[in-house]
């Protein structure tokens, strides 16, 4: 069994900060560090998938909201809508281009960008790898069972306002 991270650790870290700064906010550590050791358990459940992969992960999240796309997709609304910026964005897709697994035209209604289209081959590439990546994800959260749907609503519940919050910042 894979052990992430120590929840006394945690609790013993967390309570040394306070200690010793007292007047500053550690109770952001205990969320910011489960939710760094879910994320770690989601790339573990997914690592043997990649292993030998044609595609990277970065390259896979691109792939996924491409793969059955109603419109024609822009890099910048890609990137806005996995959250991801713009840069490693535009650099995961010069890698797919080059290799032949998209294509890029440019956008008559904005010639300053491009829309962007899966290849036969980009196509094939997500059939394979994205299926199996979904098998390890539904492995690895299988014993939710009934609770899936109280997760799920928690997570989203975090997100949230997190989401706002970085909106108002960004003002």
């Amino acid at each position: 069994m894979v052990m992430m991270a120590d929840p006394s650790l945690r609790t013993h870290t967390c309570a040394l900060w306070s200690e010793h700064n007292p007047a500053l906010d550690t109770s952001p550590m205990e969320v910011v560090a489960q939710v760094k050791r879910i994320s770690a358990l989601l790339e573990l459940a997914v690592e043997q998938v990649y292993a030998g992969a044609t595609l990277t992960v970065a390259e896979a999240e691109l792939l996924v909201p491409l793969r059955y796309a109603d419109e024609a997709v822009t890099a910048i609304r890609l990137a806005e809508l996995l959250g991801m910026s713009r840069a490693g964005v535009s650099k995961t897709l010069a890698k797919l281009e080059k290799r032949g697994l998209i294509s890029r035209t440019p956008n008559p209604a904005d010639l300053r960008s491009a829309l962007i289209a899966m290849s036969d081959t980009g196509i094939d590439a997500i059939d394979d790898l994205f299926p199996r990546e979904l098998e390890a994800h539904a492995k690895l959260l299988a014993g939710l069972g009934q609770d899936r749907d109280k997760v799920l609503a928690a997570l989203n519940r975090l997100a949230e306002p997190m989401e706002s919050q970085l909106d108002r910042l960004s003002e």
